[in-house]
């Protein structure tokens, strides 16, 4: 039995023997399967939820029973883990939870176990192999080479201040290439990491204040490809905005790398608004873009997304045009047990798959307040109705055994 762990008022966290783990979809609760559990990642931490009381499952009286006077404990899993439940409480009082996911956790034989799924194999953000020691020796380094690159300085600060693992790689010599270049955007995600209006939430990282000049885009790609081999270089991080809104910029960065190298791949993170955008930077070199989506349906996306100046048509044919252009299409599908999994949006994206012809799944636990999720998407699915992320996914490798699953950007091999 997985034992329900909580948190004190100091937050220490201790186990409760007379209770299992449960876990929490939708704002239903649920006892999760020995399956559903995995040890929890070496660089996961465990939370402390204020304000919410911890529910677990009476083994005793066979039910599912609030805790008093102890939080919540939640665990936010390593990049490269998929959450399958959310954490189970009851709201004591409401306040909005800063932008983590919060995966069920429980103890088992000396260990914390979290219900989650690996969904990808790579280490390139697990911090067993990330020597802090040596990104500031070696970026201190790179900056010399480079004194007049004002885009390797604001990387340094992203590994350094903010702890950004793609940032910590760049100067790693290893993995991807983070390529940041626009301060602004044409969404209004509700779990946006770098811009939030409202003052009840706060952005985990800032934006990028400036915006590189082609050449200062194409001395730090062109250093990462020539010493990193299958080297990935990608627009859209999580320190900007919609990199789309710097379309020209990119085409001529592009071109400038393309001059010097055909090795590399040039991949951007992007939502897809702009279609011709789309269609000119494909044809200056881009490979590959992965394209953010909560959910393949119009109205959730839109719900969460809130475009400003684009809407979900123009994601679909962004999307159509990038396969016409031969370019490898990633999903970044940002999972919500509960909703993700839900017979309908399952249903959905079976059919938008086929229809698109995608090339990958991106896995990415959807880093919110659960249910002020539901809120926000305003959807409501009975118990009966969710098939289980860990089903889901196992489902859809059975439909679509050429469909690549996994966390991060491939290198596209020529």
């Amino acid at each position: 039995m997985f034992s329900l762990i909580v948190s004190d008022k100091r937050g220490r966290i201790f186990n409760i023997p007379e209770f299992e783990t449960a876990g929490m979809k939708a704002g239903c609760f649920f006892r999760p399967d020995k399956e559903d559990f995995i040890k929890m990642p070496e660089g996961s931490k465990l939370f402390m939820l204020p304000g919410r009381a911890p529910v677990g499952y009476d083994i005793t009286r066979k039910t599912f029973k609030t805790i008093e006077n102890y939080f919540t404990a939640a665990a936010f899993i390593i990049p490269g883990f998929t959450g399958t439940y959310s954490a189970a409480y009851e709201l004591l009082r409401y306040r909005l939870l800063p932008l983590f996911c919060y995966t069920a956790a429980g103890f088992y034989k000396g260990d914390i176990y979290v219900t989650a799924v690996r969904v990808d194999r790579s280490s390139r953000h697990d911090p067993r192999f990330i020597d802090i020691d040596s990104v500031a020796k070696n970026a201190g380094e790179i900056k010399r080479l480079f004194p007049c690159n004002r885009l390797i300085r604001h990387l340094a600060d992203c590994a350094l201040i903010h702890g950004c693992p793609g940032a910590q790689n760049y100067f790693l010599l290893r993995q991807e290439c983070p390529l940041p270049t626009s301060g602004s955007c044409n969404a209004n995600c509700a779990g946006c990491i770098s811009y939030q209006k409202s003052k009840n939430i706060s952005a985990t990282q800032p934006r990028i204040k400036f915006t590189p000049f082609p050449e200062e885009v194409a001395e730090t790609a062109l250093f990462h490809a020539h010493n990193v081999k299958n080297s990935v270089l990608s627009f859209g991080q999580g320190c900007e905005g919609e990199p789309l809104l710097q379309a020209d910029l990119i085409e001529k960065s592009i071109r400038l790398i393309r001059y010097r190298t055909c090795r590399a791949t040039i991949n951007m993170n992007t939502n897809a608004s702009r279609p011709e955008a789309i269609a000119l930077l494909f044809d200056a070199g881009l490979n590959s873009i992965r394209v953010s989506m909560n959910s393949v349906r119009q109205e959730y996306y839109h719900r969460y997304y809130k475009p400003a100046g684009y809407a979900f048509k123009d994601v679909l044919r962004s999307i159509r045009i990038a396969k016409k252009k031969n370019g490898f299409v990633s999903i970044n599908y940002l999972t919500m047990p509960g909703f993700t999994d839900s017979e309908d949006e399952y249903k959905a994206l079976k059919k938008f798959i086929e229809i698109y012809r995608i090339d990958m799944n991106q896995w990415r636990n959807l880093n919110f307040d659960p249910l002020a999720y539901f809120k926000i998407i305003k959807c409501s699915i009975r118990p009966s109705d969710m098939i289980g992320v860990r089903q889901l996914i196992q489902s859809l490798k059975k439909s679509f055994p050429n469909l690549k699953m996994g966390y991060y950007n491939p290198y596209i091999a020529d």
